[in-house]
């Protein structure tokens, strides 16, 4: 028994330690302290403080895709009125334009660490990368040469829609495709480098780790979201949990966990140690588009069908949303958003054709 007895107290120790690590981040969050100066455990009111700050107008079509610059000074963004745009999220303006060259595009993504290359893929089966143009001209128009910016085509890999593309780093790009397969490309050889196929149905959204470059997370329509391990060429994990498609996935901000937004109008939080469900959000009366955490990871972002997005406490008690983004907000649903580097603003993109910067 003194073998047990010492094994009981040594976990019980564990624990208590774990708890005031835990306590100590809280305390580092500021979001959580206003919420304790304020004398509420947790938000339990749905907020409608939060405004748009800024609008950015200028697509012809609907805005299915939009990232931010790893910098935080640009959003870049696609649409079905056949434009990929680089903006400058303070000024609003037009950094650059691209023509592409088929308007059902429903993917976008930017370098993060150098930003010199965006990218864009649809209903054409083909990730396009594209240059991103080192100028003072911050009122670029579209050029009549819809080729005058393309880096490459990644052509010869997919053979369903593009749904996602994320770059990796400045020469490895992933995607992922309705033909339910996931590719690593290397951009200067035009090849693909890995494919991942272990999903069952069309993969909809794909989010890399935030530290670890080998590993990336995906959902899909088979109701699973799964793990991914490059060195392991398979599926690291396998997740259930939601009762209809996953729409879309985000790590929460230290890689230990992973969100997603799905189509039976709920929100699960997993977490890869444990590997399992740990939270499930709801509240809703319409599908979840999009997702993001925090910075801090206190709060996860949805977008929704019903021309909103919320936020949930993911420390709360409640599974109801603490926030409503809807004063001034979109007039048709948000398809995408996604919180900036510096963690200090929220972009929503949607179908009336704008993206709308909340802070």
């Amino acid at each position: 028994m003194s073998d047990f007895d010492d094994r009981v107290g040594a976990l019980s120790t564990e624990i208590e330690n774990l708890k005031l690590q835990i306590d100590r981040k809280r305390k580092k969050d500021i979001t959580m302290t206003r919420v304790i100066a304020a004398g509420q455990p947790t938000l339990a009111v749905r907020s409608n403080s939060n405004r748009v700050c800024r609008t950015l107008k200028g697509h012809y079509g609907k805005v299915y895709a939009m990232q931010w610059s790893g910098s935080g000074d640009n959003i870049v963004s696609a649409s079905q009125g056949g434009q990929l745009i680089l903006w400058n999220a303070d000024s609003t303006n037009k950094v650059q334009a691209v023509e592409l060259r088929t308007s059902w595009v429903m993917a976008c993504a930017m370098e993060q660490k150098q930003g010199k290359l965006m990218a864009c893929g649809g209903l054409d089966n083909i990730c396009s990368i594209y240059r991103v143009e080192r100028t003072a001209n911050i009122s670029a128009v579209p050029t009549d040469d819809p080729g005058s910016d393309l880096l490459t085509e990644l052509a010869d890999g997919h053979t369903g829609y593009i749904s996602d593309c994320r770059f990796l780093d400045g020469n490895r790009i992933l995607t992922s495709s309705g033909d339910g397969t996931c590719l690593l490309w290397d951009i200067s050889k035009n090849v693909v480098s890995q494919s991942f196929t272990d999903h069952c149905g069309d993969v909809m959204s794909i989010a890399p780790h935030p530290t670890d470059d080998n590993t990336f997370v995906t959902g899909s329509i088979d109701k699973t979201s799964r793990v991914w391990d490059v060195r392991q060429k398979r599926c690291a994990q396998t997740h259930f949990g939601h009762e209809s498609d996953i729409n879309s996935v985000a790590f929460f901000s230290d890689g230990k966990a992973f969100g997603t937004g799905s189509e039976d109008n709920t929100c699960c939080l997993f977490d890869l140690r444990s590997y399992g469900e740990v939270r499930r959000f709801g509240g809703l009366q319409s599908p979840v588009t999009a997702v993001d955490f925090s910075k801090s990871g206190r709060f996860l972002f949805a977008g929704s069908v019903d021309h909103n997005a919320y936020g949930y406490d993911v420390l709360g008690t409640t599974a109801e949303p603490t926030m409503e983004f809807s004063q001034q907000g979109h007039d048709d649903r948000v398809t995408c958003l996604q919180v900036s580097p510096t963690g200090d603003a929220l972009c929503t993109g949607g179908w009336d054709n704008n993206l709308k910067i909340w802070a």
